[in-house]
């Protein structure tokens, strides 16, 4: 299953890792001056959250797209066995983010 994510879509999760980034970069930065553990932890909770609301979008597209996929192509669009094996991958993904 490829992953399409729309212009909006994008933007949004992008946007959301170079958050991140900019967040683990100035995590790395508060660590070398040697700053204060509590807000160290802070920004670094922060930087985690934004990546998982980008894992969580990315995962929430893919679901959209299944579901919407097998909608358009009706009901026998996926065989039981791999609406099963579908489930699992994604079951395994929403996992890794847990």
């Amino acid at each position: 299953m490829q992953l399409e994510l729309a212009e909006s879509d994008l933007k949004s999760v992008l946007n959301r890792l170079k958050r991140a980034q900019g967040q683990i970069a100035g995590v790395a930065r508060m660590i070398e001056e040697g700053r204060d553990c509590e807000d160290v932890v802070t920004q670094l909770a922060a930087a985690s959250r934004a990546l998982d609301r980008a894992g969580f979008a990315i995962i929430a597209t893919g679901l959209q797209q299944c579901l919407t996929d097998d909608l358009r192509d009706g009901e026998n669009a996926t065989t039981p066995e791999s609406r099963e094996e579908m489930r699992a991958r994604l079951e395994k993904l929403f996992l890794s983010l847990a």
